[in-house]
């Protein structure tokens, strides 16, 4: 599997856990740490593990676990190494404050943007 693709599927496990602003950053050619960055936020400390659980247990499905796992317990910044794709699960105002995407600015960026689905409520649908 493609590093991209690789990418948007963390992404994807990401957002069906309601992360916000999922960005997806293409860091080859401009570090060795990783070919691309997902950063997401979480609204509270509960939310950044809720999420970065959602990302282990779908990749463990798929067959690929984490190299590492830093910051889980305290559930502020959870940084998840999937060797050549790190994710980055951030409270929203610690990701404003380290703004990794402006000091990566080089890199090719990509939001995942959330597709609108139909819920049923009773005899109802309304769009989440």
């Amino acid at each position: 599997m493609e590093t991209m693709e690789f990418a948007r599927m963390l992404g994807g496990f990401a957002d069906d856990k309601k992360a916000g602003d999922i960005v997806i950053m293409e860091l080859g050619g401009l570090t060795d740490i990783a070919d691309s960055f997902v950063i997401v936020s979480g609204t509270s400390e509960r939310h950044v593990r809720t999420i970065a659980d959602g990302v282990k247990e779908g990749m463990k499905k798929e067959g690929a676990r984490p190299l590492a796992v830093e910051g889980y317990d305290e559930g502020r910044w959870v940084i998840l190494d999937y060797q050549n794709v790190i994710v980055h699960v951030f409270l929203e105002s610690l990701r404003e404050l380290y703004d990794l995407e402006s000091l990566w600015i080089e890199a090719k960026k990509h939001r995942i943007k959330k597709e609108k689905k139909n819920v049923e409520v009773g005899n109802e649908q309304r769009k989440s």
